[in-house]
């Protein structure tokens, strides 16, 4: 009779995986230190400027230390993403007990680490993150849409509008940090963009082919990124509060 095989054990995420043993040595390592010299690496250069070796290389030591700590790059941008999770998890306490109010600090504290580490929004929109810190944001989230009134207990609706919410974050944060990438690399703000495309633009429009892109744009306001950003979220928050009316 042919023994049955045993099924092999499924890798322990990171999430679940002990570190390496300390080692004494002139340049000890750590996650901790990992992520921290990942995280300095991708806000100067991008993702792009991420790898074991150049994290290795700041650490001054071989990238070969490095493997069972993290295991793949992967993990590593799993790593580095927890940790500016760690930056929107609301501060502990009593939470807002508007849902709005709640719901606001949490966009407003995702924005302020997206342009503090403006690689971010690129790890965001895809597999939901699992790190501790990243639960815990989510888990805030949540508690927040709880509160909608006629929300709880829906958890169809519950759901559709934690994904709508999540959607505008993530896409007006990549727009907000698209445009002032590109404001960098022309060396000139949207101001000076603006000026410079105004002629053309105000020919074009004056052809009365767009009137309501006309209207848009001259009579229009020209809100701060912050302003813009504040009022579309109000857009999402009403959209979320009329799913239960």
């Amino acid at each position: 009779m042919t023994p049955r095989r045993t099924a092999e054990p499924e890798p322990a995420l990171i999430w679940e995986r002990p570190e390496p043993p300390a080692r004494r040595t002139p340049h000890p390592l750590s996650r901790a230190l990992i992520v921290g010299a990942a995280l300095e690496l991708a806000d100067a250069d991008g993702l792009d400027g991420v790898s074991i070796r150049r994290v290795a290389a700041a650490l001054e030591v071989g990238p070969m230390r490095l493997y069972g700590y993290v295991d793949t790059k992967s993990e590593l941008l799993d790593l580095m993403a927890d940790a500016v999770y760690a930056e929107i998890v609301p501060p502990a306490g009593r939470p807002p007990q508007d849902w709005r109010a709640g719901l606001r600090l949490i966009a407003a504290l995702t924005r302020r680490a997206a342009l503090r580490h403006e690689w971010f929004p690129e790890l965001l929109g895809g597999r939901p993150h699992l790190g501790p810190h990243a639960l815990a944001a989510l888990e805030a989230k949540l508690a927040a849409l709880h509160r909608v009134p006629g929300l709880a207990g829906r958890p169809a609706e519950l759901r559709r509008a934690a994904a709508a919410f999540q959607s505008y974050l993530v896409g007006s944060l990549r727009t907000e940090l698209s445009e002032r990438q590109a404001d960098r690399a022309e060396g000139r703000s949207e101001e000076q963009w603006r000026d410079a495309n105004s002629p053309y633009l105000r020919r074009v429009l004056a052809a009365g082919r767009h009137p309501l892109l006309a209207e848009l744009v001259v009579e229009g306001e020209h809100p701060t990124p912050g302003e813009e950003f504040e009022a579309g979220l109000e857009v999402v928050l009403d959209g979320i509060a009329a799913l239960v009316c």
